[in-house]
């Protein structure tokens, strides 16, 4: 099998389900580095015909996105999980790493889910127990723009830096080499558990900043989910 290389790196298949700001310009910018991407919303692939011209991504249906990727990327609205197809991960390659860019907006859009509410799960467990399949929370307080506006070079004084949580850690090991190649560092914020670290409103949500000030962000995070967040 040809495996062409970017940069001294393989090129990857890449599925991304959930077209909007952050998936589209992931799409965007995750081809443009010469990934294979495979692209699914919830309204079918004809409707993402302007985005795979665009981009050359393949759009597919949300139960094909999956098939032989080594990255998937979960990013439609948190109360959608529940409704994605069943087995969406069953013919992904062996180790997978599938990223979690969910936020739980319970006033604003989601309702109120009991398990975060009530028992106290993070958002990304939850998504997890969902797809039945490890995550890596990424990308979930990133302005979708600067995905496109804010690349730098590795070492570049001004480069932004992205929180990464996982217990997975091939799997978070895979998406942070991913990260650093679209351009921007990354903090390992702990696991699954300790993804309340980078949940909307805390510190290091929509933080654009370097290494050490997204670890001093995350340090200060309080576990206690803000009022606004809460249904």
């Amino acid at each position: 099998m040809h495996v062409h290389r970017i940069g001294g790196r393989s090129a990857m298949k890449i599925g991304i389900i959930g077209a909007g700001n952050i998936g589209g310009n992931l799409t965007r910018r995750l081809t443009a580095l010469g990934h294979d991407v495979s692209v699914a919303n919830s309204r079918g692939p004809e409707t993402l015909k302007d985005l795979a011209q665009e981009t050359g991504a393949t759009p597919v249906r949300a139960e094909e996105a999956a098939k032989g990727a080594e990255v998937v990327v979960v990013t439609v609205p948190l109360k959608a999980v529940p409704d994605l197809p069943a087995g969406l991960l069953d013919g992904a390659a062996e180790g997978v790493a599938v990223i979690d860019t969910n936020n739980y907006y319970p006033k604003q859009r989601d309702g109120r889910i009991d398990a975060i509410e009530d028992g106290g799960l993070t958002e990304s467990r939850w998504v997890e127990q969902h797809l039945g399949h490890p995550v890596i929370k990424a990308f979930n307080g990133t302005y979708a723009q600067d995905i496109l506006d804010r690349p730098l070079p590795a070492g570049h004084p001004d480069r932004m830096a992205l929180p990464v949580a996982g217990d997975d850690e091939a799997a978070k090991a895979k998406v942070r080499a991913l990260i650093d190649e679209l351009g921007f560092d990354t903090v390992d914020t702990g696991g699954i558990d300790d993804s309340w670290r980078q949940q909307p409103d805390t510190p290091v949500y929509g933080l654009r900043a370097g290494v050490d000030a997204v670890r001093e962000a995350l340090g200060k995070a309080s576990p206690q989910r803000p009022a606004d967040f809460r249904y």
